[in-house]
């Protein structure tokens, strides 16, 4: 009798616990969908409880949980992640957390940069603080933070998001070295123009001319949340052991 060879997964995530922030909607609740069908136990991030719970109801597996928490409240951050720790440390951190509000330079605030700053740039770093806590990080962790191609290409009209997104970028790096001693490596994704609630909120300030022109820079066309859900999952997983600092993207062929 031949005994079946069990397959191999190198992304298998079973057993593991990674937070996933911004899990309510577009790529968040996508990368939490995927990570879960990987084995993943999963805490779900982000404002708007009943979004939370409408998420958890996707997942395959148990032992997943919900914890609504504003990530802009950036001094709370570290005792957060340190409370939801006392479930079991972190495997892994999938930040997918973020707003978008086109602006034109002109009308700059230092509200609207505050707004953006703390929710896009500041809630990485926050978390990263609260991650590197003992007891609050496993053995190896892996955490990933999401910029985009508005930080690598010209983005007028929205130039404060570019630049909390770029951020991110230099964040990552300066990251990679900070936490390597703890046994987290840090990796970032950079997507093109993806097709979430954001975005499709986005398109109704925009003329039919002006997304025609959006559309025209993807030459493949704008991306699905599981195009980048899959990419963090890859970050998360052991298939990515030998990365840190790493900036991968993911547009579609925007930047090439």
């Amino acid at each position: 009798m031949t005994i079946p060879t069990p397959s191999y997964n190198p992304m298998d995530l079973t057993g593991r616990r990674i937070l996933v922030t911004g899990a309510s909607a577009g790529i968040g609740r996508a990368t939490a969908v995927v990570l879960a069908r990987l084995g993943a136990r999963l805490l779900l991030n982000g404002r708007d409880a009943g979004r939370l719970e409408e998420t958890a109801g996707r997942l395959e597996g148990q032992g997943h949980a919900v914890a609504p928490f504003d990530l802009s409240d950036l001094e709370a951050v570290p005792g957060w992640v340190k409370q939801q720790a006392a479930d079991g440390p972190f495997d892994g951190i999938a930040h997918c957390a973020g707003i978008q509000t086109l602006r034109p330079i002109r009308i700059f605030s230092a509200g609207f940069f505050d707004e953006v700053m703390h929710a896009n740039l500041g809630s990485a770093l926050a978390l990263a603080r609260g991650l590197r806590q003992k007891g609050c990080h496993a053995e190896r962790a892996a955490m990933v933070l999401i910029s985009s191609t508005a930080a690598t290409a010209a983005s007028p009209g929205n130039v404060v998001y570019a630049a909390s997104k770029g951020g991110i970028i230099a964040a990552t790096k300066g990251l990679a070295v900070e936490l390597l001693s703890d046994g987290i490596r840090v990796n970032c994704v950079v997507p093109s123009i993806v097709e979430t609630e954001l975005i499709e909120r986005g398109k109704q300030k925009l003329t039919g001319e002006q997304y025609e022109h959006l559309r025209r820079l993807q030459p493949m066309g704008f991306g699905h949340p599981d195009d980048i859900a899959h990419m963090i999952a890859y970050l998360l997983a052991d298939t990515s052991r030998w990365m840190t600092g790493s900036i991968v993207t993911v547009d579609g062929g925007r930047t090439a």
